[in-house]
């Protein structure tokens, strides 16, 4: 039996209201990855034709292949750093290829570099040649190690261009100089969201593409100890995917949010600690955990102020951490069936 995530996706559309993307061709960069993948289950529902663009870097097939030979989605392996033609028409162009774990960041700083600059570029100039509307997925790594939380958008950072997160972080920044600079010279209609920590199902467990929750789940169902950098009382504000989604479609449509920078994550600030606690609970493990030094420039707070989200786009998380988590696991534990019935 596949992963059914069509409740998850009827919630979301449910709570998007009137806002609607069909007939509309939409451009999704990284549309194999975590988030895009969602992004592309979500328009395709509501009668978008879809063009996925991801050179499978860290994207998976399997995150769409039940799109496949759908006459509205179509799936281009590219490289969106190079240049790509999509042919007579693009309404909305949604940016949002690169990777994205801190495990990849040293492995691959130039890949992450060109995604959030060449790529950007080409997916600016396309929309630029359309006329098209632009979402632009920026980052709270921009913010650094922020020394003001909750973190508003007129925060300008505190970033070590030199340190180990700079490849993703800079390049984030860059990117919103780039949509900025596209918006003043060309006029272009671009908006960029600034994402928290997002989790859920389809996101990473493997190797250097896991982020902490999705490490935790795996070892805690595997009976591992849970590995913490740090003392753990460092803080994440973790987001639900369908929530982060929605969040980004409001973004996306909305004509009042013309040129805006939006803070799209929970406005609860969990430890990571708590958060190991909650994947315990979830899993019913009895492992522990153990502690490991704090990677350089690890920010030590992270929480948005969300006021201009509730305001501008009356939109703000509904799913709960321990809730979301719990949903996590489910999948998690759906995929692993899976693997061994397919072993």
């Amino acid at each position: 039996m596949a992963w059914n995530n069509n409740l998850e996706i009827d919630r979301v559309i449910s709570d998007l209201g009137d806002i609607s993307f069909r007939d509309q061709r939409v451009m999704i960069t990284g549309g194999a990855g975590f988030l895009g993948s969602w992004m592309c289950d979500l328009l395709m529902r509501q009668g978008a034709e879809v063009f996925c663009i991801d050179n499978l870097s860290s994207g998976l097939r399997s995150n769409i292949s039940h799109h496949f030979g759908e006459d509205n989605f179509q799936f281009i392996e590219h490289d969106i750093s190079s240049p790509i033609s999509l042919g007579n028409r693009v309404d909305t162009v949604i940016h949002m290829a690169s990777r994205a774990s801190p495990f990849e960041f040293e492995c691959y700083p130039i890949e992450i570099l060109k995604a959030n600059t060449l790529g950007l570029m080409v997916s600016l100039e396309i929309a630029r040649k359309h006329g098209s509307r632009v979402l632009y997925t920026s980052t709270s790594e921009i913010y650094g190690n922020s020394q003001v939380v909750p973190t508003p958008e007129s925060y300008f950072g505190n970033v070590n261009t030199l340190g180990p997160r700079g490849c993703y972080d800079e390049a984030k920044r860059c990117g919103e100089a780039f949509v900025v600079a596209y918006r003043k010279q060309y006029g272009l209609d671009a908006r960029i969201a600034r994402i928290f920590n997002t989790y859920g199902p389809r996101i990473r467990f493997d190797g250097i593409y896991a982020r902490a929750l999705p490490r935790f789940i795996d070892q805690a169902v595997a009976g591992r100890p849970i590995t913490i950098f740090g003392d753990g009382t460092q803080t994440r504000s973790f987001t639900y995917v369908t929530d982060q989604i929605e969040g980004l479609l409001r973004l996306a449509a909305l004509d009042e949010a013309r040129d805006a920078v939006v803070n799209i994550g929970s406005d609860i600030e969990t430890t990571i600690n708590d958060m190991a606690r909650l994947v315990l609970k979830a899993t019913g493990s009895s492992s522990g955990m153990t502690y490991h030094p704090l990677p350089e420039d690890d920010p030590l707070r992270r929480r948005p102020d969300i006021a201009r989200a509730r305001e501008l786009l009356g939109w703000r998380p509904k799913v709960g951490l321990e809730e979301g988590i719990r949903r996590t696991v489910e999948w998690f534990r759906f995929q692993r069936q899976k693997a061994e019935v397919l072993a």
